[in-house]
Order: C-alpha cells, then structure tokens, then sequence
C-alpha cells in the first residue's frame, strides 16, 4: 500500500511516499529554517505561505523521486493537528484536494503520533507496547504507546517544550535559530557543572516536567552578565543547559518505563537530536535493562516520511478523513 503523506505543521513543507507503512520510497523537504532566523522564531504568517508556494511542486517530486504515478497512489495521509494553525491548513488543504482529485482515502495524523512513527522506520522490529519521551520545539511529553493507534499521555510538560527553551536561549545568545543543533555544538567541551542551573519538579506529578524556570535562569543570566559588562562561558552555559534538560528528562522518563514495564524506551521528535539527551538515555537504559529506540538524525525534526508511517497504521485502525476535515492547532494525542 502506497501511501502520499503532507506535513506542514510549522516551518517545513514536507511530502513523501510510504509503502506498507516502513519503507520510504521518498521524502522530500522544504525547509524555512534560513528566513525565520532573520526574526529569530517562527513567523507563523511567512510559514504559511511559503508552504502554499513550495507544497505542490514537492508532491511531484515525492512522487517522481518514488518512481510511482499518481495512479500509484493508494490513499493521502496529512498532519492535522497540533501545529501552527495557518500552516497546518496548508497541508490539510491540499491533502483533501489530492484525495478528492485521486478518488483515495484521506487519513488524518496526529503530528506527535507520526514523530513516534519514524521509530518504526529507523527500527523495523520495534513494536508496541513502548513508553516514548516527544520532546520538540512545541511539545514535550511522555506517551504510553499501547497499541500503533492507542496513546496515552503519561506527564507533559507543564509550560514551555523543551525544544523551544533551546531556541530561546540560543536566540539570547546569539548563536542563531533553530538553536538546537547550534546549542548542542557549542556545548562539546563545555563544563557541564559551570553554571547551577533548575531542575523543576511538579508538586503530586511527578512524570510532569516545567521548563520556564530554567529558561528564565539562563535569561537572566545573560542580561546580568550584559549589564556589568562580563563575559559569559558560553560552551560552558551550553553544557549546563544541556545537562539540565537532560536531567529534567530522563529520570521521568524511566519512572515511566519502570512503572509501565514493557521493557522499551524510545524517543521523538526534533530534540531526540540532541547529543546529551541521547547519550544520558542510553546510560540509564542500560543500567535498568530497558532496550532503547532512537529515530535516525534525519527522522528527528519534521517529515512527512514519518506522516505517511502514522498514516499506514491510521488507515489500517479505520480512521478516515472527509472534505470537511480542519486543522487543530492543538489536539491530545489519545484522541488521534
């Protein structure tokens, strides 16, 4: 089965062909990252229309890159929910118009569920039931995957995502957008214990995580050092971070694990990147015998590969889509 797959949920217009729900015959990228760094963020109207412009010409590449005919396709899988609402209507838009056009199924994704699928991509024998810790730019949370359509949220965070405290420090100091990437390089080498940095807890929920804190400690940090005129160690400032993060992560993580006790871990999502995050994963993964699933670089931030692995599952689940169907800009993750 051959699957054409859209996302557009923020600042990558993506398309892709997916057979049988693993195997990714294309998956092609627009990204915006270069334009938005100019305002240091996402401009959710810019997004917008530079997805209608590139979402077209990326669907016959999709498909050419495939080898197939639009005859080929078998139904059209599309994020329609969470996102930025204007840039996730793109997609939707364009998904019911192909559908309506190809006379296919349309399969609605939860953008969360297709970042656990590109687990399924990276690792083929990876199968249900699996805790998996999301943690991007827009959300971050610790998610019971009972079944490939079966979800539940575990603890979330209980303010900022962590992916968006890394582009905001990154932004203050000014070492460019997305910080992610940027922020993890700077911290090779840095003293991970220079700067005392928060770890949050949530009083009675304590797979529950608050990140606001710490990017406020930082903040300060920064305006402080800015006004007395002194320098910042920033690899050092970079690790700290890192290493709060992480810290913050991790065990709840593998609370989460222990108390569900299927024996599996993995992650999603764009901060499942971060060098830190997956090296402190593996060390406690090991030590409490839980195997651990880690998507490949390339599926971390946001594809359509990992829309039209969803989509699969969704479309074998029953779940369809009609000509009336909208863009959320937030939905929970159990309602799919």
């Amino acid at each position: 089965m051959k699957i054409l797959a859209v996302e557009s949920s923020c600042d990558e217009t993506a398309v892709a062909v997916v057979e049988n729900g693993r195997t990714v015959l294309s998956d092609v990228i627009a990204s915006q990252a270069d334009m938005h760094a100019t305002y240091g963020g996402v401009v959710p109207e810019i997004a917008s229309r530079k997805h209608v412009e590139a979402i077209s010409g990326l669907a016959e590449e999709a498909l050419a890159r495939a080898g197939i005919t639009r005859a080929d396709v078998d139904a059209v899988a599309v994020t329609y929910a969470p996102g930025l609402i204007g840039a996730v209507l793109v997609g939707v838009n364009f998904a019911k118009s192909a559908a309506y056009a190809l006379q296919k199924p349309l399969v609605p994704v939860h953008h969360v569920r297709g970042h656990i699928a590109a687990n399924y991509i990276t690792h083929p024998d990876l199968e249900p039931p699996f805790v998996c810790l999301c943690v991007s730019g827009g959300n971050t949370m610790i998610v019971d995957v009972r079944d490939y359509t079966d979800m539940s949220i575990l603890g979330a965070t209980r303010d900022d995502a962590a992916g968006e405290c890394f582009d905001k420090v990154a932004r203050v100091l000014g070492i460019g957008y997305p910080g992610g990437a940027p922020m993890d390089k700077l911290a090779q080498g840095g003293d991970d214990k220079r700067y005392d940095l928060p770890r949050a807890h949530v009083h009675d929920a304590p797979l529950d995580m608050s990140f606001s804190g710490l990017k406020t400690a930082v903040l300060n940090l920064a305006h402080n050092a800015s006004q007395k005129g002194e320098e910042l160690d920033l690899p050092g400032l970079a690790a700290s971070f890192g290493a709060a993060v992480s810290d913050t992560l991790v065990p709840r993580t593998m609370e989460a694990a222990r108390q569900m006790g299927y024996g599996k871990v993995a992650v999603a999502g764009g901060v499942a990147a971060n060098s830190r995050l997956r090296a402190d994963l593996e060390r406690a993964c090991q030590k409490s015998g839980n195997k651990l699933f880690l998507p490949a670089l390339s599926l971390c931030g946001d594809n359509a590969a990992m829309i039209g692995c969803q989509g699969y599952y969704e479309f074998l689940a029953g779940k369809r889509g009609g000509l009336d169907l909208n863009a959320y800009a937030t939905r929970d993750i159990s309602l799919g």
